[in-house]
């Protein structure tokens, strides 16, 4: 055999596996592409049928609701399996609505990889106390505080709404139940021969409290941040300067803080507008780290948790109240008047008589069109 044809036979693997390579590079594309399409299927047909979705959500939303308060009262260690088979369920369809609408973004954001993390503990390590604790400070600081800073509504006829609630909501009711109402835990909050209240986990030493409850919990905040910032400033940067359509967080709450001029919009303009992404983080970052402090009160007071899971519950609320009293309203006459708007204007000839029959074709399309709105 020539020295050729053995080279030839050394590299037939490597085309081979720059073969398959491809191979599997396309499959994925086309995976991805077939994905997008059914999820711009699935946003259309949900916009063409809003009014029922708003119904029909508004009934599965208060019974939910009623079936959710049931079980917290009389099976509380279930919750944690209720809570997942939420985020198994609706995170993906989320991804679907989010994707069509060029929102996609948004679950790169810090409730996401929080939940994500919460999922774990409960399914694979549910009595690793460290990790609960972590998963505390994140439930009852930033996640629940993002509730009242932010606004979010409890809107039981609109599913995004209800889902962004329960994203934040829910994870702090789980930890609360697992630390103070868990019937599985209960030898260790009433040990025998003692009167007092004893919560699981149960921590004396208060560098090991500030250290899982603060310490380690901003340290995995901060490889968050890091990994968001190669994701979306680094990575996807040229995706997002070519379509200013496709939202993320910052973009969102800058449009929306320069609009309405509040006070996030001057602080983030303090180091200049060329400034504001990283004034952005640096506001995240101290909101975080308020928000994780105090969580460990909370995590060490039965009564200031109860209150604050009431205080939760009562802002979203109240928030939904004013949502469907103040901007519901406004958008229905928005929506109206765009559609009004979209209608075809019919303009007759000056000299066509109105006995001609292509305009009372155009008139009787017309007319159809108004039915059907």
């Amino acid at each position: 055999m020539s020295e050729w044809e053995s080279s030839l036979d050394d590299a037939e693997p490597f085309r081979k596996a720059k073969q398959s390579i491809s191979d599997r590079s396309k499959r994925v594309v086309q995976t991805k592409e077939i994905l997008t399409k059914q999820a711009d299927k699935l946003a259309k047909q949900a916009e063409e049928h809003e009014r029922i979705i708003f119904k029909v959500t508004h009934l599965l939303g208060v019974l939910g609701f009623g079936a959710f308060c049931f079980v917290l009262g009389a099976r509380p260690q279930d919750i944690p399996y209720v809570y997942c088979v939420f985020y198994v369920t609706f995170v993906p369809l989320r991804w679907l609505y989010y994707k069509y609408k060029k929102w996609h973004y948004y679950l790169l954001d810090f409730c996401y990889y929080a939940n994500t993390i919460f999922l774990i503990m409960l399914l694979f390590f549910p009595k690793n106390e460290k990790l609960f604790m972590v998963c505390f400070a994140f439930a009852e600081g930033p996640l629940a505080w993002a509730l009242i800073i932010w606004r979010n509504s409890l809107v039981f006829s609109s599913l995004d709404k209800l889902i962004s609630v329960l994203i934040h909501l829910l994870p702090g009711i789980v930890f609360f139940t697992i630390r103070w109402w868990n019937p599985v835990t209960f030898a260790a909050m009433h040990p025998e021969g003692r009167a007092a209240r004893v919560s699981w986990p149960y921590v004396e030493d208060k560098s090991y409290l500030w250290t899982w409850l603060f310490v380690v919990p901003l340290l995995a905040y901060t490889l968050w941040q890091l990994l968001y910032f190669l994701v979306v400033d680094v990575l996807r940067r040229q995706r997002l300067l070519r379509d200013p359509e496709v939202m993320t967080s910052y973009r969102e709450l800058s449009k929306k803080a320069q609009k309405a001029n509040n006070i996030w919009w001057r602080l983030s303009g303090m180091l200049g507008d060329q400034n504001r992404p990283t004034m952005y983080i640096l506001l995240q970052a101290a909101f975080t780290v308020a928000t994780m402090a105090l969580a460990v009160p909370i995590f060490l007071s039965y009564r200031m948790h109860v209150i604050f899971q009431i205080f939760k519950v009562s802002a979203t609320v109240w928030n939904g109240g004013s949502f469907l009293l103040d901007v519901m309203p406004r958008q229905a006459v928005l929506k109206e008047k765009k559609k009004l708007e979209m209608k075809p204007i019919i303009e007759q000839p000056p000299v066509q008589s109105s006995a001609d029959p292509s305009v009372n074709h155009q008139e009787d399309q017309h007319t159809s069109h108004e039915r059907h709105d």
